[in-house]
């Protein structure tokens, strides 16, 4: 594992520490790592903002708004932000920087495609952009098919993504320690704010979502979301 989070030249490690990044001498991590939830509170901050747009006369919308990816489905997955975040981090066997990461790399697509973040992208952009972490900063990880069924998505689409991702990106998937100190510290204001609740996609994921959490990859690498 790339050492991002224990560069101590500038940092301070107690916001890694709150954040599960890092652990004292001599623990286990026997928990979700509270990154998780800070993340789904930003992301779900995102949606409800996406979604207060949506109420604005069309003619007020900027042309962005309506910028639409190949990470766009045609519906909403049956699956909370939260309860997607901790089941890529269980199957994924990812360390939990990866979530970070992950989250830079996703406000760097939104910001050079102009696009938003809106319920049909949330799920691919997370899948996608953890694995590519994965991928750059943990010494071990799985082959994409896995990723695919950790994510609910076909291995072909994944794959499709993960070269849209790596282009829009141009390939540059470094990110140096003071940039990811500052998303993290981003993450742990934004929840401390008072923002914290689960905000479910769509009501219909209440009745539908254990399925989701009890499921393995394997059963439910059928479980894609049409285009």
């Amino acid at each position: 594992m790339a050492s991002l989070p224990t560069d101590q030249g500038f940092i301070d490690s107690d916001v890694y520490l709150r954040l599960g990044l890092l652990l004292e001498h001599g623990k286990r991590l026997k928990k979700p790592p509270a990154v998780l939830s800070r993340l789904a509170s930003s992301l779900e901050r995102s949606l409800l903002l996406y979604d207060d747009n949506k109420l604005l006369p069309m003619m007020l919308q900027s042309p962005e708004d309506s910028v639409v990816t190949d990470f766009d489905g045609s519906s909403p997955p049956e699956i909370t932000i939260s309860h997607y975040l901790d089941r890529i981090f269980k199957y994924s066997c990812c360390s939990p920087s990866c979530f970070v990461i992950a989250h830079i790399y996703t406000h760097l697509f939104l910001q050079r495609t102009r696009s938003l973040l809106n319920p049909l992208n949330v799920h691919r952009l997370l899948i996608t952009s953890v694995m590519l972490a994965a991928k750059v900063f943990d010494d071990r990880y799985f082959n994409n098919a896995y990723y695919a069924r950790v994510g609910g998505v076909s291995t072909r689409e994944l794959n499709r993504l993960e070269m849209k991702l790596l282009f829009t990106l141009d390939f540059k998937l470094q990110v140096d320690p003071q940039t990811f100190h500052t998303h993290c510290c981003q993450l742990e204001k934004q929840y401390t704010d008072g923002f914290q609740i689960e905000w479910p996609i769509k009501e219909a994921c209440r009745a539908n979502k254990e399925t989701w959490q009890k499921g393995t990859p394997d059963s439910l690498c059928s479980q894609t979301t049409a285009r």
